[in-house]
């Protein structure tokens, strides 16, 4: 559905993106991630039509962006960071013009307009001048307009900045449901949400591409090792000792008093018999659990690398 080659953007002798290249299937959630000025929003603007490419390819179902832009915009909805919104204008008003430019038969430009209006949740301040809602609100109109053609694919570039943790979570909710009919690219600073929203994760940096995976594999990847969280009840001054003792494990940590960090090879999984073994040692088993690493984790290191490893051949 989405097929980016080798795309190079700069402002001036200021490099923006260099050489990217990723794919978005048709149904998919692709969360795009990276740092402020990793290039996250120009990539998005160059495939939504907004800003052209100083090399490289990028196709949105089927059509090039570059030489048929049209025809591009035509499946897109593109929500940027700040929505293009007209504050003089009524919310239902608004969408009505949007509606119109993007298409949209007269007979169905009402029921488009109130679909839109429900799904972002903005029924209530339909008939309001957009300049006197709050950012919140602002930011829901500006995804109604996105969504009120019925695009085949979604470009949302922070769509819940600004937003209570009430609309965040409905419209969290809204983009997973999107899935499926609509391929869609989510660019957010909230980690959590992608885990709980994305399929497949691209993560960029000073303009390149520095993984791309599922948020599971990426978090696996960086982990390496398995590490199991232990708590017993029973006082056990051995504990350590024989946790360490056990084959397969590499190592133990106390975390605090009774409970320990064990940890075996990532295709290993002792938790199981680690459980069996605390039972039958009489210690008391309060907690046995996997510690994973967090998406937050995977893109502190690997951004942070980058700029080390680079620093290191200057």
């Amino acid at each position: 559905m989405i097929e980016v080659k080798n795309l190079v953007r700069s402002y001036g002798l200021q490099p923006a993106v260099r050489d990217i290249s990723f794919s978005v299937q048709e149904g998919e959630i692709l969360g795009f991630l990276g740092p402020n000025a990793a290039g996250k929003s120009t990539t998005m603007k160059i495939l939504a039509g907004f800003l052209p490419a100083n090399s490289g390819s990028a196709t949105v179902a089927g059509f090039d962006v570059s030489t048929q832009s049209i025809e591009v915009r035509k499946r897109l909805g593109y929500l940027p960071e700040n929505a293009p919104l007209y504050p003089d204008m009524t919310v239902s008003d608004y969408l009505k013009f949007h509606a119109r430019i993007k298409g949209i038969p007269s007979r169905q430009i009402t029921q488009k307009v109130q679909a839109a209006l429900e799904k972002c949740f903005i029924v209530e301040v339909k008939n309001k001048l957009i300049g006197k809602l709050s950012k919140g609100y602002r930011q829901r109109v500006g995804l109604a307009q996105a969504l009120i053609h019925d695009p085949q694919v979604l470009i949302l570039d922070e769509p819940t900045v600004g937003l209570d943790p009430v609309a965040i979570k409905e419209t969290r909710d809204l983009i997973k449901s999107l899935g499926g009919k609509h391929t869609v690219i989510l660019s957010t600073h909230i980690l959590p949400e992608v885990s709980m929203t994305c399929g497949r994760v691209v993560i960029i940096h000073k303009g390149k591409v520095v993984a791309e995976d599922t948020p599971e594999n990426l978090t696996t990847k960086l982990q390496g090792v398995r590490s199991i969280y232990l708590e017993v009840k029973n006082e056990a001054p051995n504990l350590l000792a024989e946790l360490s003792a056990i084959q397969g494990v590499n190592r133990v940590s106390i975390t605090q008093a009774q409970s320990y960090l064990v940890e075996t090879r990532q295709d290993l999984d002792l938790r199981d018999e680690l459980a069996r073994w605390v039972v039958n040692k009489g210690y008391g088993l309060i907690e046995l659990r996997t510690e994973k690493v967090s998406l937050e984790d995977v893109f502190v290191q690997l951004t942070t690398q980058e700029s080390e490893e680079e620093l290191t051949h200057a």
